[in-house]
């Protein structure tokens, strides 16, 4: 706890500081925080691993016996992102909800009195670390889909390419999937921001990634699921792994990701107003 209490030293000698120089005091103070936090190593770690250890596992098991195989080798390859994104979502709530189960985002306020500049170090902070991790996730899985595919029948004579990013599909598809895993660690962070509760926070993040899908594919016949799909955060921003008929889903895979970049830029405009209105 004392290395997360010095880290916010550099910022208080700057307190009275403005504009970028704020910012970029704010910035360095949370990236200690970060990086002196042994749960960030910890939950990125996991995130990456388990990313990459669940595409595997539905690449090594995915077959093609046919030329009419109706298989999105890119998607499918990218299946370990829906687990791996719990990891991001957790690391982003702990980053505020942590500070407000130990009090010490009373010190962040003393040290950042402008709360916009204490939450914009906190997304960018979070943003960084995120894209590092999921690259390194997102690159590990289309390798295990280049590496097990071809074995499994995806080849040339069934009319599949081995995976590479420099298809223009595959290569949207993996920076895509980058951006959603930070576009959902910033929504958890503004909910985070928002609720100030980490298990309450983490529970509506878990909500939207796994339970409304669930709810909506088994309660809702296929007219309304379609409509659902098209608005929801984490089903919407899905899309952008898609690389085959793009024409039957819900939502297109930019679009898809608009939506859930709308959702967390609501989420932390209400965590930011909710900041301002209430006491630490």
């Amino acid at each position: 706890m004392s290395q997360v209490t010095d880290a916010v030293h550099p910022v208080t000698r700057m307190a009275a500081s403005n504009g970028s120089s704020e910012m970029l005091a704010a910035l360095r103070a949370e990236w200690i925080k970060l990086r002196t936090v042994a749960s960030t190593g910890w939950l990125l770690l996991a995130g990456a691993v388990v990313t990459i250890t669940v595409s595997s596992a539905v690449v090594a098991v995915e077959k093609c016996s046919s030329a009419s195989c109706a298989v999105d080798t890119t998607k499918v390859s990218l299946s370990g992102v829906q687990v791996g994104q719990a990891a991001v979502a957790i690391l982003a709530v702990i980053v505020i909800g942590g500070e407000y189960g130990t009090g010490m985002i009373r010190t962040t306020l003393v040290a950042v009195p402008r709360r916009w500049v204490m939450l914009g170090a906190k997304a960018a902070a979070v943003s960084l670390v995120t894209a590092a991790a999921g690259i390194i996730a997102v690159l590990g899985s289309l390798l295990a889909g280049r590496i097990f595919l071809p074995g499994n029948g995806f080849t040339a004579a069934h009319g599949f390419q081995p995976l590479s990013v420099t298809d223009g599909p595959t290569l949207r598809a993996a920076i895509g999937s980058v951006l959603y895993l930070v576009l959902v660690a910033l929504f958890s962070l503004g909910v985070a921001a928002a609720v100030r509760e980490t298990a309450v926070a983490v529970a509506i993040a878990g909500g939207l990634m796994y339970v409304l899908p669930a709810v909506v594919s088994l309660v809702l016949d296929s007219a309304w699921q379609h409509r659902v799909l098209r608005v929801a955060p984490m089903s919407a921003g899905q899309a952008i792994q898609s690389t085959t008929n793009l024409g039957k889903l819900p939502i297109g895979p930019w679009p898809g990701i608009g939506v859930l970049a709308a959702w967390t830029a609501a989420a932390l405009l209400i965590g930011w107003l909710l900041l301002r209105l209430r006491d630490a």
